[in-house]
């Protein structure tokens, strides 16, 4: 068989990922075997490929092809989000190229180009990942939009709607004013910021030069203020009780209200209230009836409600109202002042606190029993650190704003009648009928009707993923929901813990009355060596096609996996696919020289190979052992390690050179036999990490049946086997490498044999390995002695014994003496220097004598080396 010298990793990938498409080896159906499923986490549709897609989704694909390998029914289902607020901007985007405004469009003119754009651009990502190796069933891929899953969204909405989880209210919501859309709370983003903090002075009404000074981060909303507020117990404010103030440049009159909430410590202890604008002061404004003056567009510019600035951009009317106030004489003072601004995480936005109609959902009551089950490892988390994370939020959640101010996503199914009533319907044929038997009008036509022009949150339909996937919303009894729910691992980033997490553990319970996944593996964040978190902003993100490029998907997937614990961030640096990279090359060349022996089926076992064979079997089945362990505590980058150090080091290092034939000479049938099953099962190992190299070896190893894979075959398990002899081992190689230092030290040749004489003084050597030590030494002889070293041997230790290797005749003295006296030269300057300090009484009265101590230490040690080196400099020349 003609084998190729380098292993080229873009000639076989494509090839073994057809073979496993077109024989359907990644695909799933309910059968008699046990399950194991996984959901992937929806990348967004408008996403490509980025590190931390090959990390989790590299983790995702080790768990599938091991348990598949265990015998098990995989299920890995395929799918994208589709994004609400991402995907509108970028088809708004597009558009706009186009010179076309969304305002220009009707809704389903710009629907129509929206499923263009997703249509186009929306496989981008799935596609990337069967570059990487993906396993999933590319038959189940799904779609968030899809009509099953947008079906089993709206029956949600409508049965928690029938439920009383969800109502409408005015509330205090955080507004994206790029987006022009609501967010979650979970959606926005703090960065601390070097800020201003600005003193601006009311005038108290009706007096000539009376003042309240108060202390704001953004002047612009005093526009939208309608009280001032200090604290009851502040005595600098007590005389002004029942009066009024006067807004600065508006001067409109303003009650001073007491409430407990201000802090007397901040600023000057009063507090402007601007009721539309932030949520602390929305709250005070609520319980003391104020009203509330919304100032901002939708836009974020200025509204015809602040009377001045009106249609700036709120941060152009920041820096235009300073000096007008200073003008007016209401400016005090500005500080520095560092704090906390939220940011939308779609659109890195400055979020805007505004008042508006939106949907919300309840969800303390939905939330108790997916804390529960997660305090009670009924789900496990790994790490475990997360549950206490995970905890907090689950007893502080607040109720949750479904609603979005977008087109592109799943339309609230409210439908609002002539006078203001609303029902809640699939569809508008159903809305008609209800609406009747509301309004009791038959005259009523779907004409009358107005849907609700929002969206939900895209977290609402990601939230039933788990069970969406398999139609467990519409189709609770259908044969795959009752087959692979509930899901066995989720792999997932710690951030969006909340945002998805939390959530699907709740759906979960609320609509199938179990969990959606057994375990979650929280990955940690792949970060550049400065330990900034990847982005294309700042441009230190590798993009992962053009890695797999270079160093081939298994070497990039090793790469990634080498160094990422669960949980802990992974610090990614190009040496590490090309790590991956090397250890295929390791793969490959270890194949290679197996195949290139001969084999004379009519030569004897030599006892070394045998001896070899014995040792590897007990290390292969402890590894194994080893990488159970790993995969049971989730620890997958100890996993592949366990894996990588027993090929490169025991099974390439150790093995196959014990075991190699002399120069052109054949190898028995018995030990080649052998190597080749222990290959195999090291392959098999090896495929959940590495898994286009190790199908194209297994199939080199020999002919295969069509559609035969090694994903298909099962997994070794570890059979019993003796520690001793693998403790043994390590004493073997331990004497083996003492013994080549010795060659390398005085340039004796390995084809020289050596004696190897072992000092037993009654202590009990093990034998057992001698034929190996014997012909990687190249030794023609290993003694049992106990007399002491000769002048002539070296001496080493290994553990207890004492071993000697004479060396009579077998170096060039006059070498070796030029050799040891350039030693002895330069032990005797290091002496030298240290006598110099010993001599200087300000060092020794000085320095503390732990420092002192050492340098005498140092004086014995080189006092010692100069004895031996002029004893065996003398010993040397005795002989010629």
């Amino acid at each position: 068989m003609d084998i190729a010298t380098k292993y080229n990793p873009l000639e076989i990938e494509d090839k073994w990922y057809k073979y496993w498409i077109d024989n359907k080896i990644f695909k799933s159906v309910p059968d008699d075997r046990e399950p194991y499923t996984i959901v992937i986490p929806p990348p967004n549709v408008t996403g490509v490929l980025h590190m931390g897609h090959m990390l989790n989704n590299t983790i995702q694909d080790v768990l599938i092809r091991r348990a598949r390998m265990q015998g098990k029914n995989t299920c890995w289902v395929p799918g994208t989000d589709h994004a609400s607020i991402a995907t509108e901007a970028k088809v708004v985007g597009k558009l706009k190229e186009q010179g076309i405004k969304k305002t220009d469009l009707s809704r389903e003119e710009f629907m129509k180009h929206a499923w263009e754009w997703k249509e186009e651009h929306g496989g981008i990502i799935l596609e990337q990942l069967k570059k990487l190796g993906a396993s999933c069933d590319w038959d189940r891929t799904a779609f968030t939009m899809d009509e099953k899953m947008s079906e089993s969204v709206i029956d949600v909405f409508i049965d928690l709607y029938n439920k009383g989880y969800i109502y409408r209210g005015i509330r205090m919501v955080n507004w994206d004013p790029q987006a022009q859309t609501a967010v979650s709370d979970e959606e926005v983003i703090y960065k601390e910021l070097n800020s201003k903090l600005y003193y601006l002075r009311y005038k108290i009404e009706n007096t000539e030069n009376e003042w309240v000074t108060i202390a704001t981060t953004r002047p612009e909303t005093i526009l939208g203020d309608t009280a001032v507020c200090v604290n009851p117990n502040d005595e600098r404010y007590k005389h002004l009780k029942e009066k009024k103030v006067l807004v600065p440049l508006v001067n409109r009159s303003i009650p001073i209200i007491y409430d407990d909430y201000v802090d007397m410590e901040f600023g000057t202890g009063a507090l402007k209230i601007t009721p539309a604008h932030d949520i602390h002061d929305y709250e005070i404004g609520h319980k003391h009836n104020l009203q509330s003056i919304d100032i901002f567009n939708d836009d974020g510019t200025l509204s015809k409600n602040a009377q001045l600035f009106i249609g700036k951009d709120r941060f152009v009317a920041r820096d235009e109202i300073i000096p007008e106030l200073e003008k007016a004489g209401n400016l005090v003072k500005i500080e520095d002042y560092v704090n906390k601004v939220g940011f939308s995480e779609r659109t890195d936005a400055v979020i805007e606190p505004k008042l508006s109609m939106q949907w919300f959902c309840k969800m303390k009551k939905l939330a108790q029993p997916a804390l529960d089950h997660v305090l009670n490892d009924d789900i496990k988390f790994h790490p475990a650190k997360y549950k206490n994370t995970y905890r907090h939020w689950i007893e502080n959640i607040q109720d949750w704003c479904i609603s979005r101010q977008l087109w592109w996503g799943h339309r609230i199914p409210v439908y609002y009648l002539p006078k203001g009533e609303f029902v809640i319907a699939k569809n508008a044929e159903q809305a008609l009928n209800l609406a009747k038997e509301k309004t009791k009008d038959n005259n009523l036509t779907i004409n009358d009707l107005k849907q609700d022009e929002d969206v939900l949150d895209t977290w609402f339909s990601s939230w039933l993923w788990p069970i969406s996937v398999f139609d467990g919303i519409r189709n609770p009894d259908n044969k795959d929901i009752k087959y692979y729910y509930p899901t066995d691992d989720l792999v997932t980033a710690p951030e969006i813990m909340f945002f998805w997490v939390a959530r699907m553990i709740i759906a979960g319970y609320e609509y199938l009355g179990e969990k959606p996944f057994k375990n979650v593996y929280f990955t940690g964040i792949v970060r550049d060596q400065q330990r900034r978190k990847m982005s294309k902003s700042l441009g230190n993100s590798p993009d992962p096609i053009k890695l797999m490029k270079i160093y081939g998907a298994d070497g990039v997937r090793v790469g990634m996996l080498l160094c990422s614990p669960a949980g802990n961030d992974l610090l990614f640096d190009e040496n590490l696919p090309e790590q991956g990279r090397n250890f295929s090359n390791k793969i490959w060349n270890a194949f290679r020289l197996i195949k290139q022996w001969q084999v004379d089926e009519s030569i004897a076992q030599p006892e070394h190979t045998k001896k070899a064979i014995e040792w590897f079997d007990a290390k292969l089945n402890k590894a194994i052992e080893q990488l159970d362990d790993n995969f049971l505590k989730y620890r997958l980058s100890d996993a592949l390690m366990t894996v990588y150090i027993l090929f490169w080091n025991e099974f390439s290092s150790w093995y196959l050179e014990i075991i190699k034939p002399a120069y052109q000479q054949p190898i028995d049938k018995v030990t080649l036999d052998k190597t080749i099953n222990f290959l195999e099962k090291l392959l098999k190992l090896l495929h959940p990490f590495m898994p286009f190299i190790s199908e194209e070896i297994w199939h080199l190893i020999e002919e295969r049946n069509h559609g035969e894979s090694i994903l298909t075959t099962l997994m070794p398990k570890a059979d019993k086997y003796d520690i001793n002899i693998i403790e043994n081992f390590e004493t073997t190689k331990n004497v083996i490498s003492s013994i080549r230092t010795i060659r390398k030290d005085k340039n004796i040749p390995l084809k020289d044999a050596l004696t190897l004489n072992v000092k037993s003084n009654g202590k009990k050597y093990n034998n057992y390995f001698d034929s190996i030590i014997s012909k990687l030494a190249n030794l023609s002889e290993i003694n049992l002695v106990s007399n002491k070293k000769d002048e002539n041997s070296i001496a080493f230790m290994v553990k207890t014994l004492e071993y000697y290797v004479p060396l009579q005749g077998m170096i060039n003295i006059d070498d070796e003496i030029e050799k040891l006296t350039k030693e002895l030269e330069y032990n005797k300057g290091f002496l030298s220097s240290i006598m110099k300090k010993l001599s200087n009484n300000n060092f020794v009265q000085h320095e503390p004598a732990k420092v002192v101590d050492n340098e005498k230490t140092k004086k014995a040690d080189a006092e010692m080396k100069i004895k031996s080196l002029e004893k065996r400099i003398e010993s040397l020349r005795f002989e010629i």
